[in-house]
Order: C-alpha cells, then sequence, then structure tokens
C-alpha cells in the first residue's frame, strides 16, 4: 500500500556549476517545500556540509575543481545523507561507481521537473527503523542492532553505508523470507523509486564484501532465479 502522506520539508544542498541547472532545480526543490543551499565546487560543497549537514544532497559530476564521484566518496565517509547524482553522463560505468560509492540514485540529464521531486520525494520516503525496542540478530558471529543501526562481526564493528544497512536490515528481520529485487526497492528505496532494479546487486555486492569473513560462506545468500535471503 502507498504512502500519499505529505513528505517533511527537507534541508538539500545542490552542488552544480552551471547557473541554469542550478536555477532549475532549486525552483523544482522550493516549489516542493524544500530548503536549498546551493555550491559550485567541491571546496564549497565541503565548507557547506561542514557548516551544517542536510538531508539530501544532489551531486553533478563534471565539477570544475574535481570530480563529482570524488566528492560523493568523501561525503558517504563522514555522512550518512541521501545522495542523488544528478548528471549529464549517463554511461554504465559511471552509473556502478556512483552506487558503489554509496550514491543513493542516479538521474541523468535531461530531466523533467516532475521526475526530480518524485525521486527526492521516494528518497524522503524511505522506511526507517522502528523505534520499538528490538533486540539485536545474531547471526554466528554477526549482530545486526537494528535500533542503534550497527552492526558487528567477530566483535569489531563494520561500517555500512545508509543502503546497505537498509538491506541487511531487511534480510535480517525476515531471515526466512526471500526478497526478490522489487520487494527489496520497496522496502529500501521506498514504493516511489524507480529506475534500474539491478542496483540492488550493486550494493548487495557491496554488503557481501564488509560483513563476508574470507573463506566463509556469505551471510547474505542468493536464491537464483528470485532473490536474495539471510543464509540459515
Amino acid at each position: 500500500m502507498c504512502d500519499n502522506s505529505p513528505v517533511e520539508a527537507a534541508d538539500v544542498l545542490v552542488v552544480e556549476d552551471a547557473p541554469e541547472f542550478t536555477r532549475i532545480v532549486t525552483t523544482v526543490l522550493q516549489n516542493a517545500g524544500h530548503q536549498v543551499r546551493t555550491a559550485a565546487t567541491m571546496t564549497e560543497a565541503l565548507a557547506a556540509l561542514a557548516v551544517a549537514s542536510p538531508d539530501i544532497v544532489i551531486l553533478d559530476l563534471g565539477l570544475p575543481d574535481g570530480d563529482g564521484l570524488d566528492l560523493c566518496r568523501l561525503i558517504r565517509e563522514r555522512s550518512s545523507v541521501y545522495v542523488l547524482i544528478l548528471t549529464g553522463r549517463d554511461n554504465e560505468a559511471d552509473k556502478l561507481i556512483g552506487f558503489r560509492l554509496g550514491a543513493d540514485d542516479y538521474v541523468t540529464k535531461p530531466f523533467s521537473s516532475r521526475e526530480l521531486a518524485a525521486r527526492v520525494e521516494a528518497l524522503l520516503r524511505r522506511p526507517r527503523t522502528d523505534p520499538n525496542t528490538t533486540p539485536p540478530r545474531v547471526f554466528g558471529d554477526m549482530v545486526v542492532d537494528s535500533v542503534a543501526r550497527e552492526v558487528t562481526v567477530a566483535g569489531a564493528p563494520v561500517d555500512l553505508t545508509r543502503i546497505e544497512f537498509d538491506l541487511l536490515d531487511v534480510l535480517s528481520g525476515d531471515p526466512k523470507a526471500v526478497f526478490n529485487r522489487q520487494q527489496l526497492l520497496d522496502r529500501v528505496w521506498g514504493p516511489g523509486w524507480f529506475g534500474d532494479d539491478h542496483v540492488v546487486d550493486v550494493h548487495i555486492a557491496n554488503l557481501r564484501k564488509k560483513v563476508d569473513q574470507v573463506g566463509e560462506r556469505s551471510w547474505v545468500r542468493t536464491v537464483r532465479g528470485v532473490g536474495y535471503s539471510m543464509a540459515g
């Protein structure tokens, strides 16, 4: 069932060096009720992030003082804010790299105002952790604490991106269930998200690299032709 309730106003940082696109994006977001800050370079963006963490960063890749993919990596190392890449670079390699670096969505130019507004709203609708206290989930030497949003393997903390944790949270919350890509998109990206469903595979692969130990079986099982589940 779709949630049609209005989303809360968000603080959005738009990182874009082309004034015409900055104006378009700013207008779309402000019309949707969001607060907008802008930066035209990586340096300005990092300075803005140091002042206050936004809810969403909308990031162009072609910046005058560096590659936006590098900025995406820096943002993800320091913060769990949503990152929506908005760029004219539409090749698959950049998209895959962007998702591997922790981007939450990837939109190519030209874009429609309605699509951009819908993508931002889908990010803001992404399901949050249930505030009710639940005990940590234990799988061998891996512990998933859905309330604290923490994961440890053999007692050592594991640094996961927001999407990686949400995927693990969904899978570990119902370990006997098998989730297909669309179900995971609905639960993690939100029911209003649309795009290539293979983005799920990219983030599952990144999750496995972080929680699996060398020589041991993966905690996330691939069910051929269906989807993913926790390994029993």
